[in-house]
């Protein structure tokens, strides 16, 4: 019985002594490792040699961590600028006012007092020993102490991947194959991809693999020993074309809204800090407008619309008992919350006296560190009903209705409080997995200081959740990050529950 063998695997058989990785081999006869895993593979079917495949983890910087290795991590470079003394957080770098800030304050290195930074006690001792949290290079990373890799997987500076190594190694007939007189074990390379095989008394046997073109011209087909095709190897798996996960949550939110009479509404990413903040009557000092909080845009809006902002001076003047900045008003954010839609929405349409039901999906943006349960960006949901008859009793069925179709069939509300809300409300809803409540959004009636210079309709409902909360909550999906992973396999099999 003869074992056929291609030119690439006679010469991958005469490597001596054959006691290598795939890479090892591909280097050593200058061909590339996909073919050479491939002539291992039919050698290894016929029992010539032997293939141990071995899995080691091993751990590498992203590019995000790559630069933190370079430059320092963003708390330490922080500590590092705060080491003379007290900074405004204005005066501080753009990167460690987003990320360092945030990482400092909650390792209780620094505190803020009066838009001012300085170090704690907690900060100065880590400042005097700051070695410890420097990075090691690539090829050391595995050596770093493993109580702090977890935290840099998690802020996404260190990825773990799993490494298949092949080793190679020769079988007692691939010795005598290979040791065959070299005048019975020579071979004939062609255009028509021919091969030949050593049969147990080394005999030559011409192969044909892939039926060319000139084969079927010549007839030269119907003479030709044919490679046998491997039947029992699986097929090839055809994957159709899929939806992210994140969008058919969309869509399937927006068809509810639609069902139960919304109409969408839909507003600019890059928005005026009157309508983001102001026009919901968030004072001009309040801690959300942070650096440490918001992303701010390099230049500024146009004056808002003349009596609208007289009015919304005259509730903050008269609530908040401070003089109102129309300059601060005018600065460019990337929208915190989708909330800056339903103030758009009210003004453009306060001439409509009808009752209306409006909702948006879109993306919104928080100036703090990525970790399981944190993005700097994310999808959050609003819904906001204007008509003078709504009471609180509507809002509460309004919801009902929305988070039963959503498939949550077991919801509570309880008390709670927002800014531009009130009387306000959080919904949590039962998962039965968990066998506990969980909080999925927040809901309430926009107070009168923002619905009167809005266009003076009142009582206004509104709520929002985030988008990918619900979507965590029914897959057992422990870390929001895994929603933005860029594997093609997890979304493929990805069920949407």
């Amino acid at each position: 019985m003869s074992q056929p063998l291609s030119p690439l695997e006679v010469k991958l058989l005469a490597l001596q002594p054959l006691s290598l990785s795939i890479g090892e081999a591909a280097r050593s006869l200058g061909e590339s490792p996909d073919a050479l895993r491939r002539a291992a593979e039919q050698l290894r079917e016929a029992g010539l040699i032997s293939v141990e495949r071995e899995e080691a983890k091993i751990f590498e910087y992203t590019p995000q961590g790559a630069q933190a290795q370079k430059d320092g991590l963003p708390e330490v470079r922080l500590l590092i600028q705060l080491a003379g003394g007290p900074k405004p957080l204005a005066s501080l770098p753009a990167d460690l006012a987003r990320v360092g800030v945030g990482l400092a304050r909650r390792a209780n290195w620094i505190e803020m007092t009066a838009g001012s930074v300085s170090l704690t006690e907690e900060g100065q001792k880590v400042l005097n020993d700051s070695s410890r949290f420097t990075l090691p290079s690539p090829d050391s990373l595995s050596s770093l102490d493993q109580s702090r890799l977890p935290d840099l997987i998690r802020r996404g500076l260190v990825r773990e991947r799993t490494h298949t190594s092949e080793k190679l190694s020769i079988t007692d007939a691939g010795k005598n194959a290979a040791n065959a007189p070299a005048e019975k074990t020579h071979y004939v390379e062609s255009a028509h991809h021919e091969s030949v095989s050593i049969s147990e008394q080394t005999s030559i046997v011409k192969e044909v693999g892939p039926i060319t073109r000139e084969l079927m011209l010549s007839g030269g087909w119907k003479k030709a020993s044919l490679r046998r095709y491997d039947l029992s190897a699986p097929p090839e798996v055809r994957t159709p074309a899929r939806r992210h996960p994140i969008a058919r949550v969309a869509s399937r939110i927006r068809r509810i809204f639609l069902s139960m009479g919304f109409e969408e509404m839909e507003g600019p990413l890059a928005e005026s800090a009157f309508f983001n903040f102001d026009a919901l009557f968030q004072p001009q000092d309040h801690p959300a407008r942070d650096l440490a909080d918001t992303f701010y845009l390099p230049g500024e809006t146009g004056r808002p619309p003349t009596t609208l902002s007289a009015d919304v001076r005259r509730e903050h003047e008269k609530g908040w008992k401070y003089s109102w900045d129309e300059k601060v008003a005018r600065q460019m954010v990337m929208r915190t919350h989708t909330t800056a839609v339903s103030a758009r929405t009210l003004y453009d349409t306060s001439a409509d006296k009808s009752p209306r039901k409006f909702f948006s999906i879109g993306k919104v943006f928080r100036n703090e560190a990525t970790d399981y349960k944190h993005l700097a960006e994310f999808y959050q949901v609003e819904g906001i009903v204007v008509w003078e008859g709504a009471t609180f009793g509507h809002l509460l069925g309004l919801l009902k209705s929305f988070y039963s179709r959503l498939g949550f069939e077991k919801i509570r509300f309880r008390p709670s409080y927002f800014p531009y809300t009130e009387p306000s409300l959080e919904i949590e809803v039962f998962h039965p997995a968990r066998q506990a409540w969980l909080e999925l959004g927040g809901a309430g009636i926009f107070r009168p200081e923002v619905c009167e210079p809005l266009g003076g309709r009142y009582p206004v409902l509104a709520w929002g959740l985030s988008l990918e909360r619900p979507l965590m909550l029914a897959n057992k999906i422990e870390d929001i990050r895994t929603l933005y992973r860029n594997d093609l396999g997890w979304l493929r099999d990805f069920p949407i529950k």
